[in-house]
């Protein structure tokens, strides 16, 4: 539980004539709930609002979280019990709503992830991802530059055989010799690093 230190006591109170704007803001707020009663109070009934968070809520860290954070608002919010014997009734509903609004995150939770993640390539698997490109980049870099240029403007780029002619300045049975001829040396190369 925690433990708050009292409030000091209000100041006198001067007739209405004498006060300052100051001194009526420290008047409204000793007349709600006083820091000693709601701590008493807290201490009280601190098991059956732990047993009402209980029935909205499953786990007890949530419960007492909820317990303790409607302590803290009723407290910094005390001016607004005007009447003493109603600051368990503000206690226990400040516990309701805290309550729902964690049962609220809790949905929103579940709802996002119910959502199927992504697949995603374990760290093994980008490394060996990584090493076949590594392998294949100083492959591509073993090759005749016509190969390599057919063959990167043919699977890279994703162009049509005539695309490539047409880029190139070659004919059409150009780049399909030399597509073959890339493709199997990049094959032979491939193997060779395996």
């Amino acid at each position: 539980m925690p433990v708050i230190a009292p409030m000091p006591a209000p100041r006198t109170v001067r007739p209405p004539a004498q006060a300052t704007s100051r001194e009526s803001a420290d008047e409204v707020m000793a007349a709600g709930t006083t820091v000693d009663h709601l701590t008493e109070t807290y201490r009280a009934h601190y098991r059956s609002l732990l047993g009402l968070a209980a029935l909205l809520l499953d786990d007890i860290a949530s419960c007492e979280d909820v317990v303790q954070e409607a302590f803290i608002r009723v407290h910094s919010a005390r001016s607004r019990v005007r009447e003493p014997e109603k600051t368990l009734a503000y206690l226990r509903q400040t516990v309701v709503n805290l309550s729902r609004s964690a049962l609220r995150r809790r949905i929103l939770g579940l709802k996002l992830l119910s959502k199927p993640m992504p697949d995603m390539a374990s760290a093994e698997e980008g490394a060996y991802d990584q090493l076949e490109r590594d392998a294949l980049i100083k492959a591509m870099r073993g090759l005749q530059r016509r190969q390599r240029e057919v063959l990167v403007l043919r699977y890279f780029a994703d162009m049509t055989e005539a695309q490539v002619a047409e880029t190139l300045g070659i004919s059409l049975g150009s780049v399909k010799a030399y597509g073959s001829r890339g493709i199997a040396a990049l094959r032979v190369a491939m193997e060779a690093t395996a």
